[in-house]
């Protein structure tokens, strides 16, 4: 049985696809198509806005791991899945490094720049990379920055 988030993935997918050429479509092979079809949420409705820039469309997690699959498998010159192979990879070192720096029970009391220090590494390897990862800002981060912008507050004082 398909859980409910993963065949509402299949519904997204479908759709996405839809969009795509006959001749693009044609890379995928048919028993995958069949498989989302099979497996998908006929309840849920999702419609994809080709208007609007992929990132702003309400793509689940899965979804975007799914056509990122897919691309990698199908449509992605050599070159190209080197690229993604590698911010896949960044991403999850990461994410392993918070992680570890967020549950370690020895480090309850670490002060932030030490822990900024730890993750500073995959920092430098984001930018030896040519930037692959962008990084967003969180809306916290954001109105701190600037309120001490209006202040005049040079934030490492």
């Amino acid at each position: 049985m398909i859980s409910e988030r993963y065949a509402n993935a299949y519904t997204e997918v479908l759709e996405i696809l839809n969009h795509l050429s006959e001749e693009e479509l044609s890379k995928i092979p048919e028993e995958k198509i069949d498989f989302y079809k099979q497996n998908k949420n006929n309840d849920y409705e999702f419609k994809f806005n080709t208007r609007l820039d992929y990132d702003k469309q309400n793509i689940s997690r899965e979804a975007n791991a799914i056509l990122v699959s897919l691309y990698l498998d199908y449509f992605a010159t050599e070159e190209e899945k080197i690229k993604i192979n590698e911010i896949l990879d960044l991403n999850l070192r990461k994410e392993e490094v918070e992680k570890r720096i967020k549950y370690n029970k020895d480090d309850i009391f670490k002060t932030e720049d030490n822990i900024n220090k730890e993750i500073e590494p995959i920092k430098n390897e984001e930018t030896i990379n040519n930037k692959l990862i962008k990084t967003k800002e969180s809306f916290f981060v954001k109105f701190k920055n600037f309120i001490f912008k209006l202040l005049h507050i040079n934030e490492k004082n």
